[in-house]
Formats: C-alpha cells, structure tokens, sequence
C-alpha cells in the first residue's frame, strides 16, 4: 500500500499515511430522483435539491414514507454531484435528500470532519484541473475508485479536522464583519455629504455646522499632465 507524509503536521504524529479507495472506507448512498407531480408545495418532509445548499430558497415537500437511507439527518455527511458540487455536513431539520445528492456513510477509518475537508480538497484539485469550470462529470462508481490519502492515526484526523473548522469559522466571522463595515461605509457616504439640492450632510461631527458650497472641480484642483513616452519600437 502506497504512503505519503504531509510537509505540514502536527506535533507528536509521523507515522506515513496511506492511500485508500473511497469506496473502502465510506459509502456512497443515493438520492431519490422525483417526478415532477410528486414535489408537493407543502408536506411532512423536505425535498433537500442541491440549489437549497447555495443560492435557492425555494422548497419542495413530501409525504411519501420512505426506506431510512433516502432520509438525511442533522450532522450527516452529503455531497452534491450536480451542476454545483462539493461536500457538506446537513445542519438542519430531516428532509429527504434528491438524487442530485449522495449520502456518505463513513467506516471507523475516517473521522467526519476530517474526512468533509478531505473532500473539499479534492474538489479544489478537481475544479483546477477543468480550466474553472464546474461543469464536471462526476459518477458514483468513480467517487468510490477515487483514491485519497488518510492518516492511519485516526486521532490525527480529528485533530486536523478541528483545527480547520475552527479556522473556517473565523474566516466566516471576519467576512461577516468585513460585510458590516462595507454597509456602514455606503451608509456614511450617503449620508455625510449632501443630497442633491441640500447644502448640509445629514450626519456630521458635533463641532461642524457650516452650510457647505458648491464649487467648480477645476477650481480646488491643479491639472499637471504627463509625459507622453514612445516605445523603443515606436520612438517618435
């Protein structure tokens, strides 16, 4: 069996890790695939399509009673295979995953987290080797042939796989910050200059209250025009 050693890792771990088939250490469940007369507008369970993971808000629902695979639960490991695709560990209620999704049922070899990062690796090495594109063809028997490199210590694993959510985490909070502040700043630019035919900003420093005046940009400003340079092949 192939092994390989990380250039980066954490203290007290150096055992090499190997390389496994997916199909030997997850399985890969499908989705159910609907008719178009069987996604109901209100139902017991909902239908989980790959655009309610990204941008679509819209649900379909069900009350068909189903075998348990078809069903996905809180902290199951899915991954969606269809136009947009990736792994995602499922945080909401219990819905019914569609056949654009699998359910990945792991072994005692791979630790969840872990093994959600080690997908999301894979993808990236996948996305850049398509030109960016996401229009990729990715089947299940090929998933399962797919080969992946693991730590044997499944206590590495954990440890890598905390570590990384904890740092996405942070990622996520500063960008919800970074949000915040562009907001405040658009809110501030509309509202610490005048609006048209106004000659007082609607928030301002306690010690301003001047009225402000209207000028000609040409009358604050200085214009000093550069150089024109030729290139050596076009000198003149």
């Amino acid at each position: 069996m192939a092994t390989k050693t990380p250039k980066i890792r954490f203290s007290r771990f150096d055992a090499a890790w190997e390389q496994r088939k997916l199909g030997d250490i997850a399985t890969l469940i499908n989705g159910r695939a609907f008719s178009q007369n069987e996604l109901l507008e209100q139902g017991k369970y909902p239908i989980l399509r790959v655009g309610n993971f990204y941008t679509n808000g819209s649900w379909y629902f069900s009350n068909m009673k189903l075998e348990e695979k078809f069903y996905a639960a809180r902290g199951d490991l899915l991954y969606t295979w269809s136009a947009s695709f990736g792994p995602h560990i499922w945080e909401g209620e219990k819905v019914i995953f569609h056949y654009h999704i699998w359910k990945i049922e792991l072994t005692e070899k791979l630790d969840k987290q872990f093994a959600l990062f080690l997908l999301d690796k894979d993808k990236d090495n996948l996305l850049s080797g398509s030109n960016g594109s996401t229009m990729i063809h990715i089947t299940k028997s090929g998933m399962e042939e797919k080969k992946l490199w693991i730590p044997k210590d499944k206590t590495e694993q954990k440890k890598i796989g905390t570590f990384l959510k904890k740092l996405e985490e942070t990622i996520t909070l500063h960008q919800k910050k970074l949000e915040h502040f562009k907001k405040l700043k658009e809110s501030l630019l509309q509202n610490m200059f005048p609006r048209e035919g106004e000659i007082f900003p609607r928030l301002r420093f306690p010690e301003f209250t001047d009225a402000w005046e209207q000028c000609k940009f040409g009358e604050l400003v200085k214009r000093i025009s550069g150089s024109a340079l030729s290139s050596p092949e076009n000198p003149g």
